[in-house]
């Protein structure tokens, strides 16, 4: 099982230059992040759909799209920070891209310190909270450094695969989770398709941490045929 952390953020990179890749890994990793590199648009998807990432840098030409036609696709699930890179310089190739959804463009040849700079201001606008590991709302406390979950003063008994995830649900919260992406992540790789394993442990999470007494509160909003989002507001 991979552990999801608020410090070791995953970053998926998409280009078709292996040397460009390979720059992307030796930059983001001295900085800290998880790079999960990508060749193609479509392997891009399959990354982003299967393994929580925090952002995205994509080139703006790819062999089986374009960058342009994968931030639409990601678009339609997440709104994850996306930075465009190109040897396009060219101004309607960057409307484009940021109409699309990109929430930056940068030109290669690149500034090393410039695009780091760029994707942790990007990662700080889109969501400044989810460094945090302390919720309290509504009746609802959740500590994950201590464990510890409590529900109107009370404290409740999580099973290991209940509170794992539980945490990549706070960590992403307001963030649609794929099936996949949370059976990867919870379970492990080998689970990615056991859709009826996932949606068995989110009924009992929610029984648990969810009000009593008719209260009409859903914290775990299912996304009908997509995966789960975890809405504490």
């Amino acid at each position: 099982m991979v552990s999801l952390s608020p410090s070791g953020r995953r970053i998926l990179a998409c280009d078709d230059e292996p040397q460009i890749l390979r720059a992307l890994k030796v930059i983001l990793r001295g900085e800290g992040y998880e790079v999960l590199p990508a060749a193609n648009m479509e392997a891009a998807l399959d990354i982003a759909a299967v393994s929580p990432v925090e952002a995205a840098i994509i080139d703006l030409l790819l062999p089986d799209g374009d960058g342009i036609e994968l931030c639409h696709r990601l678009r339609d699930w997440s709104d994850m920070p996306i930075i465009v890179l190109s040897a396009v310089g060219d101004e309607e190739p960057k409307l484009q891209a940021l109409r699309a959804g990109a929430d930056d463009y940068m030109t290669k040849p690149f500034s090393p310190r410039e695009l780091v700079a760029r994707l942790e201001a990007a990662l700080r606008r889109a969501s400044p909270e989810r460094q945090e590991s302390l919720l309290t709302s509504d009746g609802l406390e959740i500590d994950l450094a201590a464990h510890l979950v409590r529900r109107d003063g009370e404290e409740i008994h999580l099973t290991q695969i209940e509170f794992e995830l539980l945490r990549v649900l706070l960590y992403n919260r307001g963030r649609l989770l794929t099936h996949r992406m949370l059976l990867s992540e919870v379970w492990g790789p080998g689970y990615a398709d056991d859709t009826q394993v996932l949606r068995t442990h989110i009924a009992r999470l929610r029984r648990k941490i969810e009000p009593a007494g008719g209260r009409c509160r859903h914290y775990v909003r299912t996304e009908t045929g997509l995966g789960f989002r975890f809405d504490p507001e």
